[in-house]
Protein backbone atom coordinates (compact mmCIF):
# COMPACT_ATOMS: atom_id res chain seq x y z
CA UNK A 1 0.00 0.00 0.00
CA UNK A 2 1.21 3.60 -0.88
CA UNK A 3 2.70 5.03 2.35
CA UNK A 4 0.57 7.90 2.23
CA UNK A 5 -2.53 5.86 2.10
CA UNK A 6 -0.61 3.81 5.15
CA UNK A 7 -0.54 6.83 7.07
CA UNK A 8 -4.24 7.81 6.61
CA UNK A 9 -5.48 4.69 8.16
CA UNK A 10 -2.93 4.43 10.88
CA UNK A 11 -4.29 4.93 14.45
CA UNK A 12 -7.94 4.17 13.02
CA UNK A 13 -8.23 1.26 11.23
CA UNK A 14 -5.69 -2.41 10.85
CA UNK A 15 -6.04 -3.96 7.52
CA UNK A 16 -5.84 -8.16 7.37
CA UNK A 17 -3.11 -8.64 4.32
CA UNK A 18 -6.48 -9.23 1.44
CA UNK A 19 -8.12 -6.57 2.91
CA UNK A 20 -5.16 -4.31 2.26
CA UNK A 21 -4.96 -6.23 -1.19
CA UNK A 22 -9.25 -4.87 -2.02
CA UNK A 23 -7.96 -1.30 -0.66
CA UNK A 24 -4.94 -1.75 -3.24
CA UNK A 25 -7.42 -2.55 -6.10
CA UNK A 26 -9.71 -0.05 -5.31
CA UNK A 27 -7.65 3.34 -4.94
CA UNK A 28 -6.12 4.03 -8.78
CA UNK A 29 -3.11 6.33 -8.55
CA UNK A 30 -3.28 9.37 -11.14
CA UNK A 31 -0.99 12.58 -12.24
CA UNK A 32 -2.20 15.45 -12.69
CA UNK A 33 -0.55 18.63 -14.54
CA UNK A 34 -0.79 21.78 -13.34
CA UNK A 35 -4.47 23.63 -14.41
CA UNK A 36 -5.49 20.45 -15.51
CA UNK A 37 -9.39 20.08 -14.90
CA UNK A 38 -10.36 16.79 -13.10
CA UNK A 39 -14.08 17.33 -13.13
CA UNK A 40 -16.00 20.02 -15.87
CA UNK A 41 -18.97 21.71 -14.20
CA UNK A 42 -22.30 19.87 -15.10
CA UNK A 43 -20.42 16.23 -15.65
CA UNK A 44 -21.29 13.30 -12.51
CA UNK A 45 -18.07 13.43 -9.96
CA UNK A 46 -17.49 9.75 -10.58
CA UNK A 47 -14.03 9.63 -7.84
CA UNK A 48 -13.44 10.72 -4.72
CA UNK A 49 -9.69 12.14 -4.63
CA UNK A 50 -6.91 11.50 -2.07
CA UNK A 51 -4.34 14.23 -2.44
CA UNK A 52 -0.22 12.59 -2.12
CA UNK A 53 1.49 15.63 -3.28
CA UNK A 54 -0.21 19.07 -5.27
CA UNK A 55 -3.44 21.23 -4.49
CA UNK A 56 -6.63 20.40 -5.74
CA UNK A 57 -9.60 22.96 -6.18
CA UNK A 58 -12.94 22.80 -5.79
CA UNK A 59 -14.41 25.62 -7.73
CA UNK A 60 -17.73 27.19 -9.15
CA UNK A 61 -18.14 29.31 -12.12
CA UNK A 62 -20.52 31.99 -12.28
CA UNK A 63 -22.49 33.47 -15.55
CA UNK A 64 -20.27 36.65 -15.49
CA UNK A 65 -17.32 33.97 -15.70
CA UNK A 66 -15.69 34.83 -12.07
CA UNK A 67 -14.70 31.63 -9.67
CA UNK A 68 -15.46 31.06 -6.65
CA UNK A 69 -13.53 28.61 -4.83
CA UNK A 70 -15.59 26.34 -2.17
CA UNK A 71 -12.77 24.06 -1.18
CA UNK A 72 -8.86 23.51 -1.15
CA UNK A 73 -7.74 20.13 -1.31
CA UNK A 74 -3.60 19.55 -0.17
CA UNK A 75 -1.55 16.58 0.87
CA UNK A 76 -3.19 13.75 2.91
CA UNK A 77 -6.60 14.99 2.54
CA UNK A 78 -9.60 13.36 0.33
CA UNK A 79 -12.11 15.69 -1.48
CA UNK A 80 -14.25 15.89 -4.59
CA UNK A 81 -17.13 17.56 -5.26
CA UNK A 82 -19.20 15.92 -2.71
CA UNK A 83 -22.84 16.42 -3.37
CA UNK A 84 -22.12 15.47 -6.96
CA UNK A 85 -20.22 12.13 -6.07
CA UNK A 86 -22.97 11.05 -3.15
CA UNK A 87 -26.12 11.92 -5.24
CA UNK A 88 -24.51 10.99 -8.69
CA UNK A 89 -25.79 13.93 -10.06
CA UNK A 90 -24.63 16.96 -12.38
CA UNK A 91 -22.01 18.91 -10.46
CA UNK A 92 -22.53 22.92 -9.98
CA UNK A 93 -18.76 22.92 -9.37
CA UNK A 94 -15.70 21.75 -11.38
CA UNK A 95 -12.45 20.25 -9.85
CA UNK A 96 -8.96 21.95 -10.67
CA UNK A 97 -5.57 20.47 -9.97
CA UNK A 98 -3.82 23.82 -9.29
CA UNK A 99 0.04 22.04 -8.87
CA UNK A 100 0.90 18.88 -10.44
CA UNK A 101 -0.57 16.48 -8.40
CA UNK A 102 0.06 12.78 -7.64
CA UNK A 103 -3.31 11.57 -6.43
CA UNK A 104 -5.23 8.37 -5.86
CA UNK A 105 -8.84 8.08 -6.65
CA UNK A 106 -11.34 5.90 -5.86
CA UNK A 107 -14.66 5.32 -7.48
CA UNK A 108 -18.08 5.72 -5.41
CA UNK A 109 -19.27 2.20 -6.25
CA UNK A 110 -15.78 1.17 -4.65
CA UNK A 111 -15.96 3.38 -1.67
CA UNK A 112 -19.47 1.88 -0.90
CA UNK A 113 -17.82 -1.48 -1.45
CA UNK A 114 -14.98 -0.87 1.29
CA UNK A 115 -17.67 0.68 3.78
CA UNK A 116 -19.81 -2.86 3.48
CA UNK A 117 -16.82 -4.65 3.36
CA UNK A 118 -14.09 -3.85 5.92
CA UNK A 119 -15.66 -3.66 9.11
CA UNK A 120 -14.30 -0.09 10.68
CA UNK A 121 -13.66 1.77 7.20
CA UNK A 122 -17.37 3.59 7.33
CA UNK A 123 -16.57 4.67 10.57
CA UNK A 124 -12.90 6.32 9.75
CA UNK A 125 -14.53 8.12 6.48
CA UNK A 126 -17.71 9.22 8.97
CA UNK A 127 -14.83 10.64 11.13
CA UNK A 128 -13.03 12.43 8.19
CA UNK A 129 -16.42 13.80 6.74
CA UNK A 130 -17.09 15.11 10.01
CA UNK A 131 -14.26 17.02 10.68
CA UNK A 132 -13.90 18.45 7.15
CA UNK A 133 -17.79 19.22 7.90
CA UNK A 134 -16.09 21.51 10.64
CA UNK A 135 -13.94 22.96 8.29
CA UNK A 136 -16.45 24.59 5.85
CA UNK A 137 -18.50 25.43 8.60
CA UNK A 138 -15.96 27.37 10.05
CA UNK A 139 -14.55 28.75 6.85
CA UNK A 140 -18.48 29.84 6.16
CA UNK A 141 -18.66 31.45 9.50
CA UNK A 142 -15.47 33.29 8.87
CA UNK A 143 -16.78 34.80 5.41
CA UNK A 144 -19.92 35.90 7.56
CA UNK A 145 -18.07 37.16 10.65
CA UNK A 146 -14.83 38.63 9.94
CA UNK A 147 -13.03 41.01 7.86
CA UNK A 148 -11.13 40.36 4.97
CA UNK A 149 -7.98 41.41 7.05
CA UNK A 150 -9.00 39.11 9.68
CA UNK A 151 -9.58 36.36 7.36
CA UNK A 152 -5.72 36.47 5.49
CA UNK A 153 -4.57 36.72 9.10
CA UNK A 154 -5.96 33.99 10.16
CA UNK A 155 -4.81 32.04 7.00
CA UNK A 156 -1.02 33.31 7.98
CA UNK A 157 -1.38 31.95 10.83
CA UNK A 158 -2.60 28.78 10.15
CA UNK A 159 -1.61 28.06 6.95
CA UNK A 160 1.37 29.99 6.02
CA UNK A 161 2.35 28.18 3.46
CA UNK A 162 -0.68 28.16 1.19
CA UNK A 163 0.57 31.82 0.46
CA UNK A 164 3.87 30.86 -1.26
CA UNK A 165 1.49 27.75 -3.03
CA UNK A 166 -1.35 29.28 -4.75
CA UNK A 167 -1.82 32.55 -7.17
CA UNK A 168 -3.06 35.65 -5.14
CA UNK A 169 -5.66 35.39 -7.27
CA UNK A 170 -6.75 32.02 -6.05
CA UNK A 171 -6.01 32.91 -2.55
CA UNK A 172 -8.24 36.38 -2.42
CA UNK A 173 -11.47 34.06 -3.99
CA UNK A 174 -10.99 31.51 -1.39
CA UNK A 175 -10.98 34.09 1.30
CA UNK A 176 -13.88 35.98 -0.67
CA UNK A 177 -12.31 39.03 -1.08
CA UNK A 178 -11.58 41.10 -4.38
CA UNK A 179 -7.55 41.52 -4.53
CA UNK A 180 -4.47 40.42 -1.16
CA UNK A 181 -3.79 42.98 -0.12
CA UNK A 182 -0.16 45.07 -0.33
CA UNK A 183 2.43 44.18 2.37
CA UNK A 184 2.03 47.80 3.54
CA UNK A 185 -2.31 47.09 4.29
CA UNK A 186 -1.35 44.85 7.09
Amino acid sequence: MHPALQKQLEGKIVLTAEQEQLVNRCYKPRLAKRGEILLEKGNVARYLFFVVKGCLRVFLTKDDGSEWTRFLIFEDHFGTAFPSFVQQKPSVAAIQSMEASELFMISRQDSQMLMKEIPGWETMIRLGLEQDYIASIERIESLITLDAKERYNILMQTQPGLIQRLPGKIIADYLGISHLFRYNDI
